[in-house]
């Protein structure tokens, strides 16, 4: 009797081991033929012009993206500057000052602006900064600096709690302030988990198009200002796919296949850290 229940569970784990590896497999279907769609097709738009030349006009041939490249860069640059910091600093609040009053309430907002569309976050920042200064980089960065500052501020947060006790302890019995022991200490520790979670918000803004086509709209010309449009790698695609030239279809599946690349390699930068021990 019990080599036949034997039996049955090395049979029932068999089975089980199969539908797992099978729903893995049914999962990783459509993402590697996305995958392999984007190489073949942008692939062929991969050349020298492609990353110095800017946008060509209407019926132009050849071209590039090169200020769609510079657009990106920079539009991601200031919102990490604005998003790093207030991401780092909520985190910190969280996880440290649970006994402050208004710890409920940044707790709510916190969480409430990780699930917002973004579109919505775009529309926000539209209403708060574009309509005053105009479709500009300063918008677009300003929403796209909301949507980093969750994910950035729910990693330091979980980071933080990870340090043990006895280590804040430690540092407080040797004469150190609640805030150096944070600053000093725990964020030291964690510091890792941190880079970790401002990439991950990075990689998330990286591919965002409906707050910039909100806040910047569509613009071929190089950076001109912080008040002014530029353009962008994500915006270009969503515009160039569905337009009726053929020169902009091949820009768009060769800034499709940039911008994955981009993506994956932070992603990728990303798993090593957390690999890496503390």
């Amino acid at each position: 009797m019990n080599e036949l229940y034997s039996k049955f569970r090395s049979l029932k784990d068999k089975i089980m081991h199969i539908l797992v590896y099978l729903a893995l497999i049914i999962a990783l279907i459509p993402l590697f033929s996305i995958l392999f769609e984007v190489f073949i097709r942008g692939i062929s738009a991969i050349n020298l012009d492609f990353f110095i030349k800017p946008t060509p006009a209407v019926g132009e041939i050849g071209g590039g993206v090169a200020n769609a490249i510079q657009g990106t860069l920079i539009t991601i640059g200031l919102a990490s500057i604005i998003g790093v910091p207030i991401g780092i600093i909520t985190g910190i609040f969280l996880s440290e000052y649970s006994e402050n009053k208004l710890y409920t309430i940044i707790r709510l907002l916190n969480e409430l602006l990780n699930g917002m569309p973004s579109i919505v976050i775009g529309l926000f920042a539209y209403v708060l900064i574009a309509t005053v200064v105009g479709f500009s980089v300063m918008a677009a960065s300003f929403a796209l600096a909301l949507i980093m500052i969750p994910i950035v501020s729910i990693t330091t947060e979980e980071a933080l709690k990870l340090v043990p006790a006895s280590i804040r302890e430690a540092a407080i019995a040797l004469g150190t302030s609640r805030w150096k022991t944070v600053i000093f200490v725990a964020l030291r520790i964690t510091k890792k988990a941190i880079i970790t979670g401002i990439l991950q918000a990075i990689a998330r803004i990286a591919g965002e198009s409906a707050p910039i086509l909100v806040t910047m709209g569509y613009w071929k010309w190089w950076f001109a200002g912080l008040d002014r449009p530029v353009a962008n790698l994500a915006l270009d695609i969503f515009l160039f796919a569905k337009s009726p030239f053929e020169n902009w279809i091949v820009l768009a599946w060769g800034s499709a296949l940039i911008l994955i690349i981009i993506i994956l390699s932070i992603n990728i930068v990303a798993r090593i850290i957390m690999k890496e021990r503390y």
